[in-house]
């Protein structure tokens, strides 16, 4: 008997205004798994994010997540039930340690999660075990990146909405940020990954996602993506 997926989004739509950005997505997400939804600059990707978490009043269709619906919930319900939610614009607060941005982060330890402290996220991120003591606005913007997944990790999540990852990164901080991905796929979390760097995607992701013009245009095996030159130039292709 196949499990039922951690994350069911259908019909979704969301505006901004009087824009109409989504426009009936359908996504799924099983337990374990990393999905790679993959797009050109404002095809949709943020959007759908945002609308996931409940962060957009402007929002019709059904969110499902481990069985329950938090459609209608407010954000910071939907992350007590152990949805996690990384924004590309990383947030930290600048002038707390990173120590202290860890501990703003701390949930308790929930059934079907991987159980993170800071020891174990240091592990993970040795960068930020050399500068545990240093506040966060004064960290590059790859430090930033991964102290804000750390922070997130912190409240011990069952799946992950990871928004542009390697954007704007160094490459050696995308290596390190990819080996992480993989990691956290080890330890059994499943990840919503919103991605244009199709390398990165390729070498974390399970299954991909493609949005453009606010509708899921593919959705099949990252491996499909990879070698489906012609799905790659009309929806990826700059």
């Amino acid at each position: 008997m196949t499990a039922a997926p951690l994350l069911t989004v259908g019909n979704l739509q969301a505006w901004y205004g009087r824009a109409h950005i989504l426009m009936g997505v359908d996504l799924q997400v099983g337990r374990g798994e990393v999905v790679a939804l993959m797009g050109r600059n404002g095809a949709g990707k943020t959007t759908t994010m945002k609308a996931v978490m409940g962060l957009l009043d402007a929002r019709t269709g059904s969110v499902g997540f481990d069985g329950r619906d938090v459609s209608a919930l407010p954000p910071h319900r939907i992350a007590r039930l152990g949805l996690g939610y990384v924004p590309e614009d990383r947030r930290v607060f600048t002038d707390l340690t990173v120590e202290e941005n860890l501990e703003v982060g701390r949930q308790p330890p929930r059934a079907g999660a991987p159980a993170w402290t800071p020891e174990r996220l240091y592990a993970l991120f040795p960068n930020l075990a050399e500068m545990c003591g240093r506040r966060g606005g004064r960290m590059s913007g790859g430090e930033q990146q991964m102290l804000t997944l750390a922070r997130t990790l912190m409240g011990n999540p069952s799946l992950l909405l990871l928004d542009e990852p390697s954007e704007g990164l160094a490459p050696r901080i995308v290596q390190q940020m990819a080996d992480a991905v993989r990691a956290l796929k080890a330890e059994g979390l499943s990840i919503l990954l919103s991605e244009q760097n199709l390398a990165f995607a390729g070498a974390v992701a399970d299954r991909a996602c493609v949005i453009e013009k606010g509708r899921i245009r593919f959705d099949g095996p990252m491996r499909t993506l990879l070698d489906d030159e012609e799905a790659r130039r009309a929806y990826l292709a700059v």
